[in-house]
């Protein structure tokens, strides 16, 4: 989720790309995506979407392999209504990984 708008960080930027070791804090998310091998990973922009957006442009080189979808929440009512925009952009292939059933 890279909807938040920050408001703690007193920054213009907004929260997620904030840098962290070198790079947005975005890119660590996308890196261990890639790293975890996932197919691909749903980002939920609201606010700087645009800027997000974009940033994740320039980090998507270094995880080519990892398909991004972009979904806006508009307006930000919050974590759970992140996740229900979603939804609709998750594969519903039956693969579940890490879910046991025991």
């Amino acid at each position: 989720m890279a909807a938040g708008k920050g408001t703690r960080m007193k920054s213009a930027l907004p929260k997620v790309l904030h840098p962290l070791a070198g790079k947005p804090l975005l890119g660590h998310v996308l890196a261990t995506a890639h790293a975890v091998q996932a197919r691909n990973a749903v980002v939920i922009t609201g606010h700087g979407a645009i800027e997000v957006e974009a940033s994740c442009a320039q980090l998507a080189s270094a995880t080519a392999d990892l398909a991004l979808n972009f979904v806006r929440q508009e307006p930000q009512l919050g974590t759970g209504h992140a996740v229900q925009q979603a939804v609709p952009v998750l594969a519903d292939d039956g693969v579940r990984i890490g879910i046991s059933t025991t």
